[in-house]
């Protein structure tokens, strides 16, 4: 059982890694087909439908993360008939929030009018209208199957959980490209999504209940549950409502004030750093469940601190990597892979990579907090961090644009994350922050001939195609290698290099 759990794991971060080089590589091949075809003002468009249901999705109250944590709890027990009457209460709850992120979206759009009535075109509202439906009714299915998605997580079994996220990667442009291709637009492309989504959803389904034997029971709701995990989820919801306003927000202010054109620029760098986001929460995703069996296992600080340090290290390496990587040859990549009109976005997708760094290399902090049930101070710090975004990116974005909401996003960032969440998680939480910053700044060294090679590139080359844009990127990337594996990397992470897995 422990072998079958350690090739889960391996494996599970080799996949959910090959899971997001397939995001990226399909989004570097799909992205630009998509933009052309739609045209930038209804891609913007798309974009202001799917902000507005992102939205939404804090309709399912923080319930999905509580799961991991009362499902660790009874199995650990062995207690079979409460984690059936566990699953049976989750199902009850987010049959609930379908029903309700239905209803919701149905007023939404209906009043598409009222939120962007200024700056969008009669017809573009109408468009938008039918896009928030579509993408409603996709998300309220999606609240149904999550309790079938975690069961899977929380049984470890990280293998079939990637497998159906790359199905799902393949699958869905290979859809939409040939109803772009027959005219069906904006509106095509949501109808293809939600198909291939709603069948990946109940694959999920199927395979919780024939492989993993899931039993669902609706004998005994328990209130005193209920109410323990409504407690601990309702911070875990704030969170969420502060990660909507912090992705989506841009987007929103935007489209009042700037319109779909500064909508589109915005995006093509924002996606990118969702690219980026993603390379560091698949690492630190798989180690969730071992998170909340060390908390369970009363499992000491200095432990959590050195899985900490070894998560945050690794995560940092690749980060590091990416991030300086696009510095020097992000601009050039943008106009040869969106085009000359996207030129902005470069400097959106900086802005928002180098100030979420921080979070990123210690996302798997949220976890701990969720484990030890610490995390209401960043629940409500976020929160306060999420309103003053707003408040700073309204006139950012009428004086400056796409470049202004960004600033007030990464000022967020700054201050919440690189700040204030160091602080607490040193002082409360008890993780060693000052080990951690210690062990992140010795990478400085090896840092500094790919930096170096960076500049030079930048400075005397012009790039102009794709062919030199792959030369001279491999040219830095074969630098950075050589200068992480000689000043950087420590034995561990040399063994995770050399050792195959198991």
């Amino acid at each position: 059982m422990k072998s079958l759990k350690v090739n889960q794991l391996k494996s599970g971060v080799l996949l959910s890694y090959f899971s997001k080089i397939i995001q990226i590589v399909v989004g570097i091949l799909y992205t630009p087909i998509m933009i052309r075809l739609l045209g930038q003002s209804e891609y913007g468009l798309y974009n202001i439908a799917a902000s507005i249901i992102a939205y939404l999705g804090v309709l399912n109250l923080g319930f999905g993360s509580a799961y991991m944590r009362f499902y660790s709890r009874y199995r650990e027990k062995g207690n079979r008939q409460e984690i059936a009457n566990l699953n049976g209460m989750f199902l009850e709850i987010f049959i609930g929030l379908g029903v309700l992120a239905v209803i919701a979206g149905i007023i939404l759009a209906f009043n598409i009018d009222l939120i962007f009535g200024p700056s969008l075109t009669p017809s573009e509202i109408e468009i938008a209208r039918i896009l928030v439906l579509i993408l409603d009714i996709n998300l309220a299915f999606s609240f149904v199957t999550v309790i079938f998605t975690t069961y899977i997580q929380a049984n470890e079994r990280f293998v079939v959980q990637y497998l159906l996220v790359i199905a799902n990667q393949i699958t869905t442009p290979l859809v939409n490209l040939p109803l772009l291709l027959m005219g069906f637009g904006s509106i095509g492309l949501v109808v293809g999504t939600a198909v291939v989504n709603i069948v990946i959803n109940i694959i999920t389904m199927i395979y919780a209940f024939k492989r993993l034997d899931m039993v669902i029971s609706f004998k005994n709701f328990d209130k005193e549950l209920f109410k323990e995990m409504s407690n601990f989820s309702f911070f875990i919801f704030i969170n969420m409502v502060v990660d909507q306003i912090n992705n989506n927000v841009d987007k929103t202010i935007l489209g009042r004030y700037q319109g779909t054109a500064a909508v589109a620029i915005y995006s093509v760098g924002a996606n990118l750093n969702t690219y980026y986001t993603q390379l560091s929460t698949s690492i630190s995703s798989v180690f969730t469940p071992r998170v909340h069996r060390m908390e369970f296992n009363n499992a000491s600080d200095s432990e959590i601190t050195n899985l900490f340090v070894k998560v945050g290290r690794i995560q940092f390496i690749l980060l590091s990597f990416v991030c300086l990587g696009f510095i020097f040859f992000g601009k050039s990549f943008i106009s040869i892979w969106a085009g000359s009109n996207y030129t902005e976005s470069y400097y959106v997708a900086v802005i928002l990579m180098v100030t979420i760094t921080i979070p990123l290399i210690q996302n798997l902090g949220i976890e701990i907090q969720r484990a030890k049930n610490k995390h209401h101070f960043r629940s409500w710090l976020y929160l306060g961090m999420a309103v003053g975004n707003v408040f700073i990116s309204i006139p950012l974005s009428q004086k400056y644009g796409a470049i202004g909401v960004t600033i007030g996003t990464g000022l967020s960032y700054i201050i919440g994350n690189g700040l204030l969440m160091n602080l607490y998680n040193h002082s409360v939480i008890g993780i060693d922050i000052k080990s951690f910053w210690k062990e992140i700044l010795s990478f400085i060294p090896a840092l500094i001939m790919p930096v170096i090679v960076g500049i030079l590139i930048s400075v005397f080359v012009h790039i102009d195609s794709i062919i030199s844009l792959i030369v001279f990127g491999l040219i830095y990337s074969f630098a950075f290698a050589i200068s992480m594996w000689t000043l950087g990397f420590n034995d561990f992470e040399r063994n995770l290099i050399l050792r195959k897995p198991s």
